[in-house]
C-alpha cells in the first residue's frame, strides 16, 4: 500500500501567472489575482503639476491677441463712423507693414535677405489683388440688411477667436516647428469673411481697399510677429504684452465706459481667474494605473 502511495503522488496546483493574452489557467477563475496584484498600482502618474504664475504668463499670449483683435474692431467702428478717412487708414496701414518688417528684421536670425524678397513680394502681389477686388467687395453686400451684416460679422470673430491658434502663427514663420492646423485656417478663413462684410459698408473704393489692407494684415500677420517677439525674448514679449493692453482699455474707454468695463473684467479672467481654476481642478484629478488596464504590446504583432 505504501508503494502504491509512492508511485501516484497527488499532483501539485501550477502557479498563477499574470499573462495578457493566455486565457483560463488551469486550476483558477478567470477574475482570480494574487497578493502582490495591487504592487504595481500607481496613483496620478500621469498627472501634470502646474505652476500658478507659469499658467498665468502662457494666459497673457491670448489676453494679447484679444486686444489685437479688438483693436482691429476699434479700427472698424472709426471707419464706419467716419472717424477714420482714407488716408488715415493708408497712413495706418503703411505704419503697421513697415513696423511688422522691422520687427522680423530684429528678433528673427533665420531672417535672409532672400527671405525678406520674398516677403516683400507676397505683399506686392497681396495688394495688388486686394485693390483690384475692392470694387467686388464693396457692392458684394449691397442687398443685405445692416444688422445682419453686424450679426454675422460678430459670430464670426467669435468663432475666430475661439479657434485661433494661440501657440503658434497661421502664416508658418522661419523655423517654426509644425504647420497651421486645420482649426487654425478655418479660424483665418472666419477672420477674412468678417473683413468682407465690413468692407462692404463703406462707401469709396479706397476706403475698402484700406480696411481691407488693415484687416488681413493684422489677422495674417500679427500672429507672425508676436510669435518672433516671444520666441527672441520672453521679457520683451511681457512689456509688449501689458503695453498693448494698456493701449487698447485706454481707447475703449474714449469710445464706451461700459465696454471698458467688460473688456478689463474679460482680461482678468482670461489673465487671472482661469489659470487659478486650472491649478484647483488638478486636486480633484484621480488617475489610477496599475495591471488592470489595457495591455500596451511591446513587440510587432505581425511577427
Amino acid at each position: 500500500m505504501d508503494n502504491h502511495i509512492a508511485e501516484n503522488p497527488s499532483p501539485t496546483r501550477a502557479k498563477w501567472k499574470k499573462v495578457a493574452y493566455g486565457g483560463m489557467q488551469p486550476g483558477f477563475d478567470d477574475n482570480h489575482t494574487d497578493e502582490c496584484f495591487l504592487e504595481g498600482m500607481v496613483m496620478n502618474a500621469n498627472v501634470v503639476k502646474r505652476d500658478m504664475l507659469k499658467v498665468m504668463q502662457d494666459a497673457i499670449s491670448i489676453s494679447q491677441y484679444l486686444c489685437i483683435v479688438v483693436l482691429v474692431g476699434l479700427v472698424w467702428t472709426y471707419t464706419l463712423r467716419s472717424t477714420l478717412d482714407e488716408s488715415s487708414l493708408l497712413y495706418l496701414d503703411v505704419s503697421l507693414l513697415g513696423s511688422g518688417f522691422l520687427v522680423l528684421l530684429l528678433t528673427d536670425e533665420m531672417l535672409s535677405l532672400n527671405l525678406l524678397l520674398h516677403y516683400l513680394l507676397n505683399v506686392f502681389f497681396f495688394t495688388t489683388g486686394l485693390f483690384v477686388l475692392a470694387p467686388i467687395y464693396q457692392t458684394l453686400t449691397r442687398s443685405i440688411s445692416s444688422d445682419t451684416i453686424w450679426a454675422v460679422t460678430v459670430s464670426l470673430v467669435i468663432l475666430h477667436l475661439f479657434l485661433h491658434d494661440y501657440s503658434g502663427s497661421t502664416v508658418t514663420a522661419p523655423g517654426a516647428l509644425k504647420n497651421p492646423t486645420l482649426t487654425s485656417s478655418i479660424s483665418l478663413n472666419a477672420s477674412v469673411v468678417a473683413s468682407v462684410f465690413i468692407a462692404s459698408r463703406l462707401p469709396s473704393r479706397l476706403q475698402v481697399f484700406a480696411i481691407m489692407l488693415f484687416s488681413l494684415q493684422v489677422f495674417l500677420f500679427a500672429p507672425l510677429v508676436t510669435y518672433c517677439i516671444k520666441k527672441y525674448s520672453f521679457h520683451l514679449h511681457l512689456c509688449f504684452s501689458f503695453s498693448l493692453m494698456a493701449v487698447t482699455l485706454a481707447f475703449v474707454y474714449t469710445l464706451h465706459r461700459l465696454l471698458f468695463v467688460l473688456l478689463l473684467g474679460l482680461l482678468v479672467f482670461v489673465t487671472v481667474v482661469c489659470p487659478y481654476w486650472l491649478i484647483r481642478m488638478q486636486e480633484y484629478k484621480f488617475e489610477i494605473n496599475g495591471p488592470w488596464d489595457e495591455a500596451k504590446l511591446c513587440f510587432d504583432i505581425t511577427d
